[in-house]
């Protein structure tokens, strides 16, 4: 981890904090060739792929209701409830998004212009599901396209090796809104929503974070279903001075770095004696964390640095 003075930083300092190389490149190969093997074979691809990147064998890969009944007996009240009111959040807030659906306005004699707003037919969300479940993923993907009235949304998800989702991650779909829910991820799930299969059929546009390989499948896909864009691994800035919490500072930084090994998180504090007690939390939270593996890898480069004032 970078840590020293905001003005001292070198040019191969910024250069590491800033590099967003996320190996898209090395991956575009092995994507195409699944890319192009969900076109030609359908289902049987997703199957193939299904138990050899995740280990489970299923014959069906549609989430069924009695599946999505069964999660919300699994998930803690406590959960369910903060799932709520993220939930009920989100949507106050895109609900604050949507435009007039119509207006006409006559500019000349004769002459009218206007904007017609519509929902699309159909969306599908990836909510991604390899190293850790991301609930929060399917919220955010799922209800912007429920606000805006899309008539089908379609979610996919990778499964555990025993063929089931998390239960938190099937709550939160099916809280959003999702219409459909099937168990498959990775590059055959984009190409799966991008060409249709016989189980899932294409939507016409893919939203979504996912890693590397899931990024390069959005890419190629471009030219034949619409993309939100083409994610990174996660990052944050944080800007603090004495009067934060350094427990929660490391907190956020971690909640970051668990994400990905490629995530960056940067704290720029205003005060030295904050910086050193945010590092010393850091190492402890990160040692006690569920995924301390992938955290320590991304702290290590990732940067707590200072600086005189906020202008600087």
């Amino acid at each position: 981890m970078i840590t020293k003075m905001l003005s001292e930083l070198k040019d191969e300092d910024l250069q590491a904090l800033l590099s967003r190389d996320v190996g898209i490149s090395d991956v575009l190969s092995a994507v195409n060739e699944i890319v192009m093997d969900v076109g030609s074979k359908g289902d049987e691809a997703l199957f193939k792929y299904t138990e050899k990147f995740e280990g489970a064998r299923l014959d069906d890969l549609r989430v069924s209701d009695e599946e999505i009944d069964a999660a919300y007996d699994l998930v803690e009240e406590r959960l369910m409830e903060a799932l709520a009111d993220a939930a009920d959040n989100i949507f106050q807030f895109h609900n604050q998004q949507k435009q007039h659906e119509l207006w006409m306005t006559e500019i000349a004699p004769g002459v009218s212009v206007g904007q017609k707003v519509v929902p699309l037919d159909s969306v599908g969300a990836y909510v991604p599901g390899g190293r850790a479940s991301y609930p929060s993923s399917a919220l955010m993907n799922v209800i912007p396209a429920k606000v805006a009235d899309v008539s089908r949304i379609v979610v996919c998800t990778p499964p555990k090796a025993d063929g089931s989702i998390t239960p938190l991650t099937l709550v939160a779909a099916d809280m959003a809104g999702a219409d459909e829910i099937y168990k498959v991820g990775g590059a055959q799930a984009i190409a799966a929503m991008g060409i249709g299969t016989e189980s899932i059929e294409r939507v016409q546009k893919i939203v979504g974070p996912g890693n590397v390989y899931v990024t390069a499948a959005k890419m190629l896909m471009r030219g034949s279903v619409e993309i939100d864009f083409p994610a990174g691994p996660s990052e944050v800035l944080i800007l603090a001075d004495r009067t934060a919490d350094p427990g929660v500072i490391a907190a956020d930084m971690i909640a970051q770095g668990e994400h990905d090994p490629k995530s960056i998180s940067v704290l720029v504090a205003l005060d030295d004696l904050l910086a050193s007690a945010v590092v010393e939390e850091l190492n402890i939270q990160a040692a006690g964390a569920a995924r301390s593996e992938i955290v320590q890898e991304s702290l290590n480069h990732s940067a707590v640095l200072m600086a005189n004032d906020m202008d600087e």
